[in-house]
């Protein structure tokens, strides 16, 4: 019998790379869609190609969708800074405007012409930087409107979205990817890293990142420009 397909949200990161390798934990054959949204590097799309690579993937798509134009967040818009003063409350300038739901209905899209009833994409509620778009509600919310507005949901072929670090911590995320054979080295999280994939130890993501390594007791193999700057 051939395998289920599934597809994933591959971002490149930690969190989508450790996705990827749950998925593939479960049997799912994996079909990994990137995006080339306008971000300020391609360093994670790079990560996003060997991640696919080294992981069996079936096929891996990177597309382009410049939602740049629009600006409105400090990733797409060079006008705005990254912040690295440290997490704060609310809704920080990184937050890019309804990308979840951009990438998951692209998903969706390519999920129906599969004949794939399985999506997977790595949002986090509990190491998160107060994105509104990584919540438990809104994923149930958006698996509720896959079902509602697809001839496969209409005909009865159950969509599901999957989230499965939605409720981890980012310590048990790490655990879970070093048990599951995930090469952290490769995956690129840092908001503003240099073109070889080296990150700044300043942003929200890097912060975020490093503290799970030092939680989990894995040592860290983040490239850092520089460590002076930790």
């Amino acid at each position: 019998m051939s395998q289920k397909k599934a597809v994933i949200l591959l971002s490149g990161g930690l969190d989508s790379a450790t996705c990827l390798a749950l998925a593939r934990k479960s049997g799912f054959s994996l079909h990994c869609l990137s995006f080339d949204y306008g971000q300020r590097h391609r360093a994670e799309l790079s990560a996003a190609r060997q991640i696919a690579m080294k992981n069996g993937a079936a096929q891996h798509k990177i597309l382009v969708i410049d939602v740049a134009q629009f600006g409105g967040s400090a990733l797409t818009d060079s006008a705005l800074s990254v912040p690295i003063d440290g997490l704060s409350a609310g809704i920080p300038s990184t937050y890019v405007p309804a990308r979840n739901t951009i990438l998951l209905s692209f998903a969706l899209a390519w999920a129906e012409t599969l004949d794939c009833r399985d999506i997977f994409i790595g949002v986090n509620a509990v190491d998160y930087s107060g994105y509104p778009d990584c919540r438990p509600e809104y994923i149930a919310a958006f698996e509720r409107l896959a079902n509602l507005a697809t001839k496969a949901g209409v005909e009865g072929k159950k969509i599901t979205i999957h989230a499965p670090l939605l409720h981890l911590s980012k310590a048990d995320i790490i655990r879970k990817g070093y048990e599951l054979g995930i090469d952290y080295q490769i995956a690129v999280s840092c908001y503003q890293a240099d073109e070889a994939g080296k990150a700044c130890g300043l942003c929200d993501a890097c912060r975020l990142r490093r503290e799970g390594f030092l939680r989990a007791g894995i040592p860290d193999p983040t490239s850092y420009v520089t460590l002076s700057m930790l």
